[in-house]
């Protein structure tokens, strides 16, 4: 039988085994391999295999097996013992022994009786090495025995008392399992109230109406002999108060008559277990099951505890609505006290159980079998724990040890038989026996001397073959007494195998963890004891894994159609594949529809039944592999379109007829989705210089598979593939395997390289380096030279490395050099560098450009006009010429201040340059500096020069102050930019009447030493707009825009609005007026209703001859000017421009001002005053005077015309409501 155990692993070593037995199989304990070899010559003592239980309970329907099975060599003969004394089954014709075996078959079928063969039996198995024997079997029939015939008496119970109805099982063998149902074999329902008890009992915490019934029912079921057992029904009713008043007012006293409340609650009390502490014992190993069943009103609630410790987590579970506590796996560290506690809202019992846990024997170390050498030591160990302590007795070959034949090679020390130079003769069979009050462990455990020398067990010239990458095994199954020592070769001559890489089991397997190619030949395997030698040759082939290189495809199909599945395999030359598909792990359909071919499985003709997962699974000899797609067949539609897609990436890519500079690399294009491939493009990593970054090698047709592409020296190469179709790219395909190109020379040297100086006395060399794809081997270094142009110097050159600036001191200032930068590396230099050239560094210019002219073109602009200096005096790169200028005092003498210098800039070698921008009527000083790449060199002397006069600014503000019913005053300041002397002001002004029509413009000039000027002669309650501008002697400036009302009282009604910069068209704004709103004249023509409602009633009033206090009023702040404005208190106070809300709705122009103080007097009227604008309602206060805000709109230049669009004034639309 060849050897399959796998033990803890070694290494190999030249060293010998120590001489201990090795046994080349374990089943229980150490044996001795049965192989057909050895039988012939090769003894064994006896080994139980096989025994019935030692607690036997059998049916007593059925004929009694007692099972006793041995092996050894000879083959064991057997005898039974029955209560301790021999059993001559030769004697009871019922009782046969199984031929070959020493199973016990006793027949009571046909007669006799089970309970005559009740008692212990024991089997002993022996050959001339010795006797093993079994357990005590303990033979027992099974019992189901009746209820006892039994009185029932009807129970009748007050609504919420307690009850346990007990059910008291005949005692059976095994013990019956209890349960309660009804008449109809239905299970009686079971809740916190009602439940089973671990005795079989049925316990109520309280009853209720509806538990009353006729059927309570307990059953016995006994499982060994497949009965049920039925005990008697037994009645209850629960009655109430009143019915339980009615059923005693006939024999009772009113006085002895039940309470009228119905159920009275109660704490809760136990009904089992009884007191407040009780005892539980337990097996280890077993189940422990702590019951607490209570009772009372409401129903209890049970909760657990233990007491010196908590629960174990992952074995406690509750039961039976959490009355019953169980900790499975039960150790002696769960003794101690538990605790459970049952509350309801009247009050709370405890009851504690101190369990103990004690443990039948159970095994520490259990003797094992020896197989020994003449001469050698060795022990036999038997060591047993249990609660209490188990007491240990050997016995040999059946008998007490103490009375058994004297062995002088043997010496007993408790738990230990110690061996020491055995002999052959001294063969035997021990039995250990630990046992205590709770049982026993009874094992068998041979010595068996032997002297053998080696044997290998495995077949000559085995042939292993191993697929690629995983291990291989080479079995070396051998027998020797001593154990044999173990060692292989590979190859003919070879040394015995040490390598890390090998393994060896002590069953003399001998392991490659991982197999390769090279792993491939002969190996010896060689066995040695001091009684001889035996060697086995094996022989080893590697082989390529089976792959699935192309995969069946999910596919969706019509019912009707037909559908294709593609399985492409790759494998081992060698090794002959069977493909087999499935449908749905089974086998394919037995029909025509189903056809398999090559690659490729097709079904015609697509039913619905045909949907599935179809697995292509491809098996050699070594290996198997599969793959699987689904099929889902969906209702006929109108053909679709055909999907178009990008391609699947290309996958297998393969590198072939690797060379220094190039490869071949070979690639299985993916599925083009209908679209064909146009190309594929192959893309680079280098591995050791930029891992991670793919980089663009070369593009194909897409009717080609494969490209030889260039590869660079000294690249770890890795390549990946993409297909590209009219749709676009696929995702790249897995990166091929790595290549690693030889070193060599550089082929490029780097790039950008330049010479410039940072300081006057040095001179900077730059590059652009190589990176490490490009540096073609390792040591990459730069060779910097450098000689000036002009000279006759030799070059100049220095080695640098992981640098791109290299810096030469000591140069002239601003000298041109040749430079170059050439690259090498370990391997030798690249190509010669081009030569280009650079300068040293530059210092400042050293001479002033000269005779610097002035050209006042107009009032704001200048030309400049310079003679250039020496190109030799700038001493660097020209940049240009820098003008500085600044502002040193007007003309007019009335502001002698410096200011801020400008400069402005002229690129290259201009000599002339404008200077815009000025101020008019303005004095400037110039100066003129060439630049270079250093800075600035000295400034030419400075060039003054004046600009004539030009138009003024706008003046800086206007202001209507003081307007009465015909006359408005004007103030305002100066231009802040006279730009030349002042000569007059001009004011132009012009009405605008209600429907934003312009009138006559009254055009006046007034003096240029005037800031304030008065109009008078103006029409009442009237807008005007003013124009108001400066003069020069060159021209007019700016204008700035005014408006403002007359007031309809003096001083009460003038309204200003902002100002607006700028001159304009000559016509009012046409901006959108509120006055010309829809919503504002509705509004309007509201208020003018409501104010002649108002008349009328005050017209019948006074009519009546009544007053009123709005009359009264009136004729207190009676004004004949304003009469036609009178309505009830109507009078308005001055009016203003509103600027607060211009934020949404600004009716003016930009340049309007208002006036400065933005003050209303109070001079005849206490009312309060608002404004009037747009975008807010019209309202009226508490004595119904009207409230608004009125405003005027932007408007352009003025104009003859009467184009004006503005919205009427505050007096006239007042005037219209009256």
């Amino acid at each position: 039988m060849p050897l399959k155990i796998m033990p803890k692993k070694k290494h190999l070593s030249a060293g010998r085994v120590p001489l201990i037995l090795f046994l080349c199989q374990m089943i229980g304990a150490l044996d001795v391999p049965l192989d057909p070899k050895l039988l012939d010559d090769l003894v064994q003592p006896p080994t139980i295999t096989q025994q019935s239980p030692k607690d036997y309970i059998v049916d007593p329907r059925e004929n009694i097996v007692i099972q006793c099975e041995a092996k050894g060599k000879p083959p064991p003969s057997f005898s039974w013992t029955r209560n301790g004394t021999h059993f001559d089954i030769d004697k009871d014709p019922l009782v046969t022994m199984k031929p070959g075996s020493g199973t016990l078959i006793i027949n009571i079928i046909t007669e006799g009786k089970a309970e005559t063969y009740e008692g212990v039996y024991q089997c002993t198995a022996r050959n001339e090495r010795g006797a093993a024997v079994s357990n005590n079997i303990v033979v027992r029939p099974s019992r189901s025995p009746l209820w006892t015939k039994e009185r029932l008496e009807p129970i009748t119970l007050r609504n919420g008392q307690s009850l346990v109805l007990p059910c008291r099982p005949p005692i059976g063998l095994p013990p019956a399992i209890i349960f309660w149902m009804d008449n109809s074999f239905q299970r009686l329902p079971q809740s916190e109230r009602v439940s089973q008890g671990l005795n079989g009992d049925l316990y109520f915490s309280n009853v209720l109406p509806e538990d009353t019934r006729e059927d309570y029912i307990c059953y016995a079921r006994f499982n060994h002999t497949q009965t049920i057992q039925q005990k008697q029904p037994i009645s209850l009713k629960v009655i109430s108060v009143d019915e339980l008043n009615d059923t005693l007012a006939a024999n009772l006293s009113d006085t002895e008559f039940y309470g009228a409340k119905p159920n009275k609650e109660r704490p809760p009390t136990f009904l089992t277990p009884e007191g407040n502490e009780s005892l539980k014992e337990e097996l280890r190993g077993n189940v422990l099951s702590l019951e607490c069943i209570a009772e009372g009103l409401p129903t209890p609630i049970i909760y657990w505890i233990k007491e010196d410790g908590t629960l174990p987590v992952n074995r406690t579970f509750y039961r039976n609505f959490k009355k019953t506590l169980q900790i499975t796996q039960v150790t002696e560290a769960d003794s101690g006290n538990y605790q459970c506690i049952a509350k309801n809202p009247l009050g709370a019992v405890h009851h504690t159980i101190a369990v103990t846990v004690k443990a039948a024997p159970y095994w520490i170390a259990a003797p094992q079998n020896l197989v020994l050498s003449p001469g050698e030591n060795g022990t036999l160990i038997c060591r047993a724990n249990g609660n209490p302590k188990p007491r240990i007795a050997w016995l040999t070959n059946g008998v007490p040890i103490e009375i058994a034949p004297e062995d002088p090679s043997r010496k007993i020390d408790g738990d230990t038989i110690i061996f020491s130079n055995v002999q052959e003769r001294l063969s035997a069979v021990y039995q250990c026996n630990a046992s205590n009050e709770y049982g026993y462990l009874l094992a068998n455990a041979f010595v068996n001397v032997l002297a053998e020398p080696p044997r290998i067990l495995t077949s000559a010239n085995m042939l292993y073959q191993v697929i690629a990458n995983r291990p291989a095994f080479l079995d070396c199954a051998f027998f020797g007494s001593p154990l044999p020592a173990i060692e292989w070769f590979k190859g003919t001559r070879g040394s015995a195998l040490h390598e890390d890489i090998y393994v060896l089991h002590d069953n003399g397997t001998l392991e490659i963890p991982v197999a390769q190619k090279d792993s491939t030949g002969t190996y010896t395997c060689v066995a040695r004891n001091k009684l001889g030698m035996a060697k086995n040759e094996v022989h080893l082939e590697i082989k390529d894994p089976t792959r699935i290189i192309k995969q069946p495809e999910h596919a969706v199909v019509q019912r009707g159609s037909k559908v294709s599945f593609e399985c492409k395999v790759k494998h081992d030359h060698t090794l002959i594949p069977t493909i087999v598909w499935l449908k749905d792990h089974g086998e394919l359909p037995n029909e025509e529809r189903f056809s398999v071919d090559k690659d490729h499985l097709v079904v015609t003709d697509v039913s619905d039944d045909d949907g599935g997962t179809y697995t292509c699974t491809a098996n050699t000899t070594l290996d198997r592999v599969s793959a699987s797609a689904v099929l889902r067949v969906v209702a006929p539609t109108p053909t679709p379109a055909p999907i178009y897609d990008v391609p699947n990436p290309p996958f297998d890519l393969e590198l072939t007829n690797q060379l220094d500079k190039s490869v071949q690399l070979t690639w299985t294009p993916g599925d083009d989705n209908n679209s064909p491939i146009t190309k594929f493009i192959i893309e680079y990593e280098d591995a050791m210089h930029e891992a991670g970054v793919w980089h663009h090698q070369a593009e194909v047709s897409g009717t080609q598979t494969t490209a030889q592409l260039k590869l660079s020296p000294y690249v770890n190469y890795s390549f990946r593939v993409m297909a590209e179709n009219s749709i676009g790219r696929s995702v790249p395909s897995e990166a091929s395997e790595q290549y690693l190109t030889k070193a060599a020379e550089p082929d490029q040297n780097p790039t950008a390289v330049e010479g410039l100086g940072t300081e006057p006395d040095n001179l900077v060399i730059t590059w652009k380096p190589l990176n490490g794809f490009e540096s073609n081997g390792p040591g990459l270094q730069y060779k910097v030279s450098w000689r000036q142009k002009d000279g006759d110097d030799e070059w100049t050159s220095v080695v640098v490395a992981n640098v791109s600036k290299y810096i030469v001191s000591g140069t002239p200032t601003f000298v041109p050099y040749l430079i170059k930068v050439q690259a090498l590396n370990d391997v030798g230099f690249a190509p010669e560098p081009a030569v280009v050239m650079g300068h040293s560094g530059e210092d400042l210019p050293m001479v002033a450009p000269g005779n610097v002219r002035v050209n006042v073109v107009n009032s704001t602009l200048a030309e400049v006009h310079w003679d250039p200096v020496p190109l030799k005096s700038v001493r660097g790169h020209l940049q240009g010429y820098r003008i500085y200028y600044w502002k040193v005092q007007s003309s007019s003498k009335r502001n002698r201040r410096h200011i801020e210098k400008k400069i402005l800039t002229f690129q290259g070698s201009k000599t002339h340059g404008m200077l815009p921008g000025l101020q008019p009527y303005s004095h400037y000083f110039l100066n003129v500096r060439v630049v270079n790449g250093k800075g600035e060199g000295p400034a030419s002397s400075d060039r003054g020069f004046h600009t004539p006069e030009g138009v003024p600014s706008a003046p800086s503000s206007l202001k209507i102050v003081n307007p009465t019913l015909d006359s408005l005053t004007l103030e305002w300041d100066p231009p802040s930019h006279p730009n030349g002397v002042l000569t007059e002001y001009t004011l132009k002004y012009q009405p605008i009447n209600s429907t934003h029509e312009l009138g006559p413009l009254v055009d006046l000039k007034i003096p240029a030493n005037k800031t304030r000027w008065t109009l008078k002669n103006l029409n009442f309650s009237t807008r005007y707009k003013f124009y108001f501008y400066a003069q020069t002697s060159v021209g007019s400036g700016s204008q700035i825009t005014e408006e403002a009302i007359t007031t309809v009282d003096e001083g009460k009604m003038a309204g200003i609005l902002p100002p607006d910069v700028g001159a304009g068209k000559a016509m009012a704004s046409r901006q959108v007026d509120i006055a010309t709103q829809g919503w504002f004249i509705g509004l309007m023509c509201a208020v003018a209703l409501l104010i002649l409602i108002l008349l009328i009633v005050c017209f019948v009033r006074r009519n009546k001859g009544g007053k009123y206090p709005v009359k009264e009023k009136e004729d207190a702040h009676a004004d004949p000017e304003i009469q036609p404005m009178k309505e009830d208190d109507g009078t308005f106070g001055e009016y203003r421009s509103f600027e607060s809300d211009a934020e949404d709705h600004k009716p003016l122009k930009k340049g309007s001002r208002t006036p400065s103080d933005r003050t209303v007097k109070k001079e005849d009227s206490d009312d309060s005053l608002v404004d009037y604008g747009e975008g807010v309602n019209g309202q009226f206060n508490e004595d119904g005077s009207f409230i608004g805000q009125y405003s005027g709109k932007k408007e352009k230049e003025p104009a003859e015309g009467n184009e004006s669009s503005e919205a009427p004034s505050p007096v006239n639309a007042m005037n219209s409501f009256v």
